[in-house]
């Protein structure tokens, strides 16, 4: 049998979406984005993290593992008809099988109709992620210098939950900036899709932050940042709803 999305993540298939994303973050964390196994690791973690991809593909698993087995076949009794012959019984295994295939059949069938085309998945996929490269910059840099104009920079990238999010951290870095006079320039390296959607996208975004400040005032310190962006679709457009970094010094 051939491996699973789950072998691939290396999670059972009762695995949670925690677990399962958990498990993404782990097996890409050192890759190189143009790695053959970084698109694959992102299918796995794409299929298995959407409820209806993962419910459609759980079926398909079943099918082919084949769980019908003939020790299910009905123990019930002929019964004699008015012409004095056994009417003929249908197996219970054969009954289990088809219960199965009908089951299989109605959660393709939901997911078939309720799934949005391909084509849009793709197209919103992609503008959702051209989206998240272009606001990576302006919400991971600022200058103590202008604190204001950092801000308003990154004030058009957001919803209002990331901008509460945003206003928040970024009181403290009012707070200490000026002291230290730190400025941060953020620099996009590259993107792959954690999860795509028609309304949200997660991205991971490859970026540096080169940090300068009265420790370091010539030679800046280079914070590489793996983001997970999440991005979700507000009139039309793609601002960022949720933001999370897990940067090293290089």
């Amino acid at each position: 049998m051939n491996a699973s999305w789950y072998d691939v993540l290396d999670v059972p298939s009762t695995a949670s979406g925690d677990e399962i994303r958990t498990a993404w973050r782990r097996a890409v964390a050192d890759l190189d984005p143009t790695d053959r196994r970084f698109r694959v690791f992102n299918q796995a973690a794409e299929v298995l993290l959407d409820p209806n991809e993962r419910a459609a593909y759980d079926a398909e698993l079943a099918a082919e593992q084949g769980a019908v087995t003939p020790e299910a076949e009905s123990s019930v009794e002929p019964v004699e008809t008015a012409t004095g012959r056994a009417p003929w019984l249908v197996p219970g295994w054969l009954l289990i099988g088809l219960a199965g295939l009908v089951a299989a059949a109605l959660v393709i069938a939901g997911v078939l109709v309720s799934k949005p085309s391909d084509a849009s998945v793709e197209d919103d996929t992609q503008a959702a992620q051209a989206a998240a490269e272009r606001a990576i910059v302006p919400l991971l840099s600022y200058d103590a210098k202008h604190l204001d104009q950092s801000a308003a920079a990154a004030q058009p990238f957001m919803t209002d939950n990331e901008q509460e999010q945003y206003d928040k951290l970024f009181a403290v870095v009012r707070q200490n900036a000026p002291a230290t006079g730190t400025v941060i320039r953020a620099k996009y390296l590259a993107s792959g899709i954690v999860r795509s959607g028609t309304d949200r996208v997660d991205v991971l975004v490859f970026v540096d932050q080169a940090t300068r400040n009265k420790q370091h005032p010539k030679v800046p310190v280079v914070y590489k940042n793996q983001v997970t962006v999440t991005m979700a679709k507000v009139g039309g457009q793609w601002p960022v709803d949720d933001l999370t970094t897990n940067g090293n010094p290089s």
